[in-house]
C-alpha cells in the first residue's frame, strides 16, 4: 500500500461480491449479457448473468470431459427483481377458483425451441460445433430481444448448448419418442412445437406418457387424456405411476406399486406394437414384461441393480434409419422432475438409472436395451422455452428448490391455490394479520421446530423450503385440470372408464395410496373436509425419490374452509 494513504474498510460483502464476480469471469458462457427489460440508463449493478448449477469444482475430470458440461444454466434475477420477490412475501394471500386452475397451452404460445441446424456429412467437426454454437446464439440473442422489445421478462429455459445437443441426438436416432409429462401439470410440461416437430419435420410417431397418475384424482386423469386425445387426434396417451413416496409408512407394499408400473408398461408396449406393426417382431418385449411381472409378484418388489451404459460420444450425426439392424429405437423426452428415470427403470423391470428430485439428476445421453431388438434412449430432462412465470417454475420441479434465492413467490402461489392453514393444522401467528408467505412459514417454522441456532427465532428460509419441497414430492397435491373441467367434472366422475383408472391406481378399501384419498376422499375422489393423516406432518428432509416419507396433503381449493 502507497504511504500516506488511509486504510478503506473492506467488508464481507464485498469480498463475496468480488468472488462471485470471478466465478461468473471464468465460465465459457456467450451469454452473460443482459437481456432484462430496465432502462437502457440502469445501473450495471442490474445485469443479469447466467447462473450454472450443480457446479461441482473445474479440477474434478470423469472420462476426460468436464463434468460440468452438462450442468443446468439459467438466468439470474437481478437485484431489483428479488426485491420486489421480498415485498411479495407480506402480501395477503387471495382466494383463487378451481376454475381458475384450468390451463391451456398458453405460456408455449408464441414459442418454439432450438432444433439441431442444417448440417451435412462434408463439414468437419469443428465445423458443426461452430454452426451449432451460432446457431444457439442467435437464437437465444433473438428471443431475448423480442422479449426485451415487448417488455416482458424471458422466462428460465436451458442455456447449456450440450444439454440441447443431447436431446437432438436422441430425437434423430429414435424411432418412437415418449414425451413423458407429470399429469399435475401437463400443459406445462408438454411444448406443442416439440410434438409438431416430431410429426411433421421427423415424420416420426409419439406416446404422451401421463406420469404420477397416482398423485391425483382418477376424473382429472380421464380428464386430461380426453383434452389431449381431442386436442391430438394421432397421440396416443398412456397413463403410468411412478412415485410410491410414504408407501412403507401408510402400510402399502412396494409390489402393489411395482405391478401397476408393469401395467403401465404394457400399455406402452402396446402402443409400440400398434405403430411398429408386422416390421419388427416384439414378442421377446411383450414376454419380458409379462415375466417381470410374474418374478417382482413372486420377489416380494425386490429390485435388482444393474449397470448402467452411458453413450461415449453422445451427439455424433447420423442419418436416421428405420429400425436400423432390426432395432426399434424408443427416446424418453421431457421436463426435469416428471419421473423419467423411475419410468425408465420400470420398463427395464429393475433399477439402471438413479433417481432423484434434484432438477439436472440425470446428465447424460444414455442407450439401454430391453431386449435383443429394443433399445431405450434417454436424456436429460430440458426446460423449454416458455412464459412460464418463476415461481411456477419451481412447483414443477424445472429449478432446483435449494438454489432459489425467495422462494416466497412459489409459496404465496402454492397458498393461494391450496388451503394450507387447514392441510397442515397450523394457525395463524399472533403478529399477523392476515394469512401471508411469511405467515405459513413462520407457523409451519413452530409446528416443525425449525428454528435458528443463535436466537432460537424461527427459520421462515427453511420452512418455506421445505413446503416446496412437499409439494414437489407429492406431499402437498396442487394440480392443474385442462380448459373446461369444472363444468364437466361430475361426467368425468361417472366415467365408465373410472372404475379401471381407480383400479390402476391400486385404490382399495382401506390402503392409503394417492393424496387426494389421504384428504379424505372417497373412492370416486370427493374431498369432504381437506382432511389428512397424522402421519402426514413427516419431515422432508432428502432429495432422494426413493426415501421413506409421510402421507400427502390434499384438500379442497385455498380458503374453502378458512371460516370453519
Amino acid at each position: 500500500m502507497p504511504q500516506h494513504r488511509r486504510k478503506i474498510p473492506f467488508s464481507n460483502k464485498k469480498k463475496k461480491d468480488q468472488i462471485l464476480a470471478k466465478r461468473q469471469s471464468r465460465t465459457s458462457s456467450l451469454y452473460l449479457k443482459s437481456y432484462d427489460s430496465a432502462d437502457e440508463d440502469e445501473t450495471t449493478e442490474e445485469a443479469v448473468g447466467v447462473q450454472k448449477l450443480n457446479s461441482q469444482p473445474s479440477s474434478r475430470v470423469a472420462r476426460n470431459r468436464n463434468v460440468n458440461r452438462y450442468n443446468l444454466q439459467f438466468y439470474e434475477e437481478s437485484k431489483k427483481e428479488i426485491e420486489l420477490m421480498k415485498a411479495e412475501a407480506n402480501i395477503p394471500l387471495r382466494e383463487v377458483q378451481k376454475r381458475d386452475l384450468e390451463m391451456t397451452f398458453k405460456f408455449f404460445e408464441g414459442y418454439d425451441f432450438p432444433a439441431r441446424p442444417p448440417w451435412n456429412y462434408d463439414m468437419s467437426r469443428d465445423e458443426l460445433n461452430r454452426n451449432e454454437n451460432k446457431y444457439f446464439r442467435e437464437y437465444v440473442d433473438n428471443l431475448s430481444k423480442l422479449h426485451k422489445d415487448e417488455n416482458k421478462r424471458l422466462s428460465l429455459f436451458e442455456l447449456n448448448l450440450e444439454t440441447w445437443r443431447q436431446l437432438w441426438r436422441v430425437l434423430e436416432i429414435s424411432d418412437i419418442l415418449l414425451i413423458i409429462v407429470d399429469v399435475r401439470y401437463s400443459t406445462l410440461m408438454f411444448p406443442p412445437s416439440l410434438y409438431t416437430y416430431i410429426k411433421e419435420t421427423l415424420k416420426k410417431r409419439a406416446i404422451l406418457i401421463l406420469n404420477k397418475v397416482d398423485l391425483v384424482a382418477p376424473q382429472t386423469i380421464l380428464a386430461w387424456k380426453a383434452y389431449f386425445k381431442e386436442t391430438y387426434p394421432d397421440l396416443p396417451v398412456v397413463i403410468f405411476a411412478s412415485n410410491q413416496t410414504g408407501k412403507k409408512k401408510r402400510g402399502g407394499n412396494t409390489a402393489t406399486f411395482q405391478k401397476r408400473s408393469y401395467e403401465g408398461v404394457l400399455q406402452v408396449f402396446k402402443e409400440c406394437q400398434k405403430m411398429v406393426q408386422s416390421e419388427i417382431d416384439l414378442t421377446s418385449w411383450e414376454a419380458k414384461i409379462l415375466e417381470d411381472m410374474r418374478v417382482e409378484e413372486e420377489a416380494g418388489g425386490s429390485v435388482e441393480e444393474h449397470q448402467t451404459h452411458i453413450q461415449s460420444d453422445d451427439f455424433n450425426f447420423e442419418q436416421h434409419e428405420a429400425y436400423k439392424n432390426g432395432i426399434v429405437t424408443i427416446g424418453c423426452i421431457g421436463f426435469p422432475n416428471v419421473g423419467k428415470s423411475s419410468f425408465i427403470n420400470a420398463l427395464k423391470g429393475r433399477k439402471v438409472v438413479s433417481v432423484s428430485r434434484t432438477p439436472g439428476h440425470t446428465k447424460h445421453f444414455q442407450t439401454i436395451f430391453l431386449t435383443n431388438n429394443v433399445k431405450l434412449c434417454d436424456c436429460p430432462g430440458l426446460v423449454f422455452p416458455s412464459s412460464t412465470p418463476k415461481y411456477l417454475q419451481v412447483l414443477l420441479g424445472s429449478y432446483p428448490i435449494s438454489q432459489l434465492k425467495q422462494p416466497y413467490p412459489s409459496l404465496k402461489f402454492l397458498g393461494e391455490r391450496l388451503n394450507l392453514p387447514k392441510l397442515l393444522k397450523i394457525t395463524l401467528p399472533a403478529d399477523y394479520d392476515d394469512w401471508t408467505a411469511t405467515a405459513l412459514c413462520e407457523a409451519w417454522a413452530y409446528k416443525k421446530g425449525f428454528l435458528t441456532a443463535k436466537a432460537s427465532r424461527p427459520d421462515l428460509y427453511r420452512a418455506a423450503n421445505h413446503l416446496l419441497r412437499m409439494c414437489l414430492g407429492g406431499q402437498l397435491v396442487l394440480e392443474f385440470y385442462p380448459p373446461g373441467y369444472v363444468d364437466k367434472e361430475e361426467d368425468f366422475k361417472n366415467h365408465p372408464d373410472i372404475g379401471d383408472v381407480i383400479k390402476f391406481q391400486g385404490i382399495i378399501p382401506g390402503e392409503s395410496v394417492t393424496g387426494w384419498e389421504a384428504a379424505g376422499g372417497d373412492e370416486k375422489g370427493n374431498s369432504d373436509d381437506g382432511e389428512f393423516s397424522e402421519d402426514c406432518s413427516s419431515d422432508v428432509s432428502s432429495d432422494d425419490e426413493d426415501s421413506e416419507t409421510g402421507g400427502r396433503y390434499r384438500g379442497n381449493n385455498a380458503f374453502s374452509v378458512l371460516d370453519d
